[in-house]
């Protein structure tokens, strides 16, 4: 069974990570933090907290949750920031780097003809990566 998560940017600068509302679950998640991974932490830790009281009170908790993550423009880059520079992904994605640096901060959201691009970018680019085969 797969759950969507959205990774969101609060404009406090914190994050979230909240399991996407379904009708076939009894339970709703949130992790909170100053960062992705501390958002994601405690979004896991709470979901492990849940499965063991539905363990205790003999509920159904389902074995086989698979949380797909979705990010807004900001959370996605200030999480990949360490990994990917402002400058690679302006090479990557065709969009300025002080842009990209505002929508990181906050002070600017994209459009969503931009978030499209951004996207369509990497997802490109992660393609084209898969294709590489060392020797």
């Amino acid at each position: 069974m797969k759950a969507k998560v959205i990774i969101e940017k609060g404009l406090d600068g914190t994050y979230d990570a909240n399991l996407e509302f379904r009708d076939d679950l009894t339970f709703g998640l949130l992790g909170q933090g100053n960062t992705v991974q501390e958002a994601l932490d405690d979004f896991y830790n709470n979901r492990d907290e849940i499965k063991k009281m539905y363990a205790e009170d003999e509920k159904y908790f389902p074995t086989d949750l698979e949380f797909i993550f979705q990010y807004d423009t900001a959370s996605f880059l200030a999480y990949y920031s360490n990994i990917l520079s402002l400058a690679g992904l302006q090479r990557i994605t065709g969009v300025n780097q002080g842009q990209l640096s505002h929508y990181v901060t906050g002070h600017r959201k994209p459009s969503p003809k931009t978030v499209e691009k951004i996207e369509k970018s990497l997802h490109d680019f992660a393609n084209e990566i898969s294709q590489v085969h060392f020797i």
